[in-house]
């Protein structure tokens, strides 16, 4: 136990090489923590996502820093991984889970035309949406443009017109 305490030191009285320690410990246990909450976690980002990116890196700062009892914050984060991949499943199985916790696409341009309605519900301007359709479509001709839409994570994408 004493070679544990020397390694890792104990809370508030943490040398460089002792937080190291932890942190690469943290880095390993994060990593699984990871794996186990699934690939959407970091693929997808969406509000779900998000959170969770968030929460991990505020909890297990803590033991990194020795706020915290190690043991708990390692747990906590355990239960934010389960609780964050039941949710998910959720998800994929209910379509109305889905509505709720993610959100709907928002349609922005149809036909020619923007719809203040919708962009005012996403909070967006006209040179927000052509900033996107500029990196996306590499194009800021609308006549070759079809719809826009701003998806469930944020992500403004454009359906080209049929040539």
């Amino acid at each position: 136990m004493d070679t544990l305490v020397k390694i890792f030191g104990q809370a508030g009285e943490l040398n460089t090489i002792q937080m190291s320690c932890r942190g690469v410990v943290l880095f390993f246990i994060a990593l699984v923590l990871i794996r186990i909450s699934g690939r959407r976690s970091f693929g997808i980002r969406g509000p779900l996502d998000n959170i969770i990116t968030i929460l991990l890196g505020a909890i297990l700062s803590r033991a990194v820093v020795g706020a915290t009892p190690f043991v708990p914050v390692v747990v906590t984060g355990l239960v934010i991984v389960l609780l964050h991949r039941w949710i998910s499943w959720l998800i994929t199985s209910n379509d109305s889970i889905a509505k709720i916790v993610q959100g709907q696409k928002i349609l922005l341009y149809q036909d020619g035309e923007f719809i203040e309605r919708n962009m005012k519900r996403a909070l967006l301007n006209h040179e927000d949406v052509m900033h996107a359709i500029r990196r996306s479509v590499l194009t800021e001709d609308m006549s070759r443009i079809s719809k826009i839409y701003i998806e469930r994570s944020g992500e403004i994408t454009a359906v080209k017109k049929d040539d």
